[in-house]
């Protein structure tokens, strides 16, 4: 009998992320988490809480330069690439054979282009939505087309 595929489900946006599989029941539930240490902080934490100052050559004074990215937008962007990095790494070590991404756009798309040429092979689809805080026992809805019907031993 051939070994059924191992089904991760990698939930994510720009502060949390987790990985879901359903077992034997089709039941879902964690394997993994992750968090952003810096996605709680303020701006001044995560960067300069100041714009810079630019001097005026033809009028007194000075004013203030807006920053070209925001902290904030940058830490979401790391985080997406970490869970890109921490996907390719359980794909290397053979812990899934499939792949379902679940993120909003900005993030999935930001995970799916960070995935090395091993996980991206193994993606079988991608939802655009942000489910990161639904719990793993109200998942089924969102996710069932994408989980296989439950194989259970001598069937």
């Amino acid at each position: 009998m051939a070994r059924a595929l191992t089904l991760w489900i990698a939930i994510a946006d720009g502060e949390h992320a987790r990985c879901v599989q359903p077992d034997g029941n089709n039941a879902l539930h964690s394997v993994q988490n992750f968090d952003s240490a810096e996605a709680h902080q303020r701006s001044h934490d995560i960067g300069s809480d100041r714009p810079g100052r630019v001097f005026e050559s033809v009028r007194p004074g000075s004013h203030g330069v807006t920053p070209r990215h925001d902290p904030h937008r940058l830490e979401k962007h790391r985080f997406a690439h970490f869970v890109a990095e921490q996907l390719n790494e359980a794909a290397t070590r053979g812990a899934f054979d499939e792949l379902l991404l679940v993120a909003p756009a900005h993030t999935l798309n930001e995970i799916r282009n960070s995935l090395d040429a091993g996980a991206a092979a193994k993606v079988i689809g991608a939802l655009d939505k942000d489910l990161v805080k639904t719990p793993d026992s109200e998942l089924w809805p969102h996710v069932s087309e994408w989980v296989g019907p439950v194989r259970r031993a001598g069937l």
